[in-house]
C-alpha cells in the first residue's frame, strides 16, 4: 500500500475549539476515503496557536526557525493538505493568515488542499469561497471543490438528515483522496535559508 502525508493546518484559538473539531473530522473523511482506495495516509496536525510567537517573529526577521521550520516544512512536504480557519470580520483569521504569509508563494503550487472554515452564524459560509479561495489560488494550489464551512448550529445536529454538515465532510474528504490518489508523493519544497552558511563555521569554531 502506498502511503501519503496529510498536513492538518487548524488556526483555532481555543483549546478544545471547534476548528479543530472540524479539522479532525475531514482528516479522518480524508484517511477513511484514501484506505478505500488502497492507500494508507498518515496525518500530521499543526495548531497554529502554538506557533503565535514564531511566526510573528518570522514575519519581523525573514526567519523561520524552531517548530515553525518544522511546520513549513511538513505543509510543502505534504501530499494533501486540509487548512481550516475561524472566520473573524467575515474573513479568516489573522494567525492563519500571517501562517500563509511566511510559506514561500511557489511551495504549495498544484499542492491538493481542502479548506474548512467555522464561525458562529451561517451567514458567513461564503468566506471560504470569497477569501480562502482566492488566496489558494494565488499560491497555485490546486483547491478541492467542495469546502466546509460550520457554524456553531451545525454541531447540533447528530444526523444527515438533520443537518447537512456530516455529508458534506463526506464529500470534501473523498473530493481531496481523488487529488492525492491520483498523485505521486510530493517531497517538500527547497528551503531558502537551507544553503546559509553556519557563522560558527565560518569563524573556525
Amino acid at each position: 500500500m502506498t502511503t501519503r502525508t496529510i498536513a492538518v493546518v487548524s488556526a483555532g484559538l481555543s483549546r478544545p475549539s471547534s476548528t479543530r473539531m472540524l479539522a479532525d473530522r475531514l482528516a479522518q473523511a480524508t484517511t477513511d476515503a484514501l484506505t478505500e482506495r488502497g492507500v494508507t495516509a498518515e496525518t500530521v496536525t499543526i495548531e497554529l496557536r502554538d506557533l503565535a510567537h514564531d511566526i510573528t517573529n518570522a514575519m519581523l526577521t525573514g526567519f523561520p526557525t524552531g517548530e515553525l521550520r518544522t511546520a513549513l516544512e511538513t505543509v510543502t512536504g505534504a501530499d494533501g493538505i486540509i487548512a481550516v480557519t475561524p472566520v473573524f470580520m467575515t474573513s479568516y483569521s489573522g494567525l492563519f493568515k500571517s501562517f500563509v504569509d511566511v510559506i514561500d508563494k511557489d511551495a504549495l503550487r498544484e499542492a491538493p488542499v481542502l479548506m474548512g472554515a467555522t464561525g458562529g452564524t451561517p451567514r458567513h459560509s461564503l468566506a471560504t469561497e470569497y477569501a480562502m479561495r482566492p488566496l489558494f489560488a494565488y499560491l497555485h494550489a490546486d483547491v478541492v471543490s467542495t469546502a466546509v464551512f460550520a457554524a456553531t448550529d451545525d454541531w447540533a445536529g447528530q444526523g444527515d438528515g438533520v443537518n447537512p454538515l456530516p455529508a458534506r465532510i463526506r464529500r470534501a474528504g473523498r473530493e481531496l483522496a481523488e487529488k492525492v490518489a491520483a498523485r505521486p508523493a510530493r517531497a517538500a519544497a527547497s528551503d531558502e535559508f537551507d544553503a546559509v552558511p553556519d557563522f560558527a563555521d565560518l569563524l573556525g569554531r
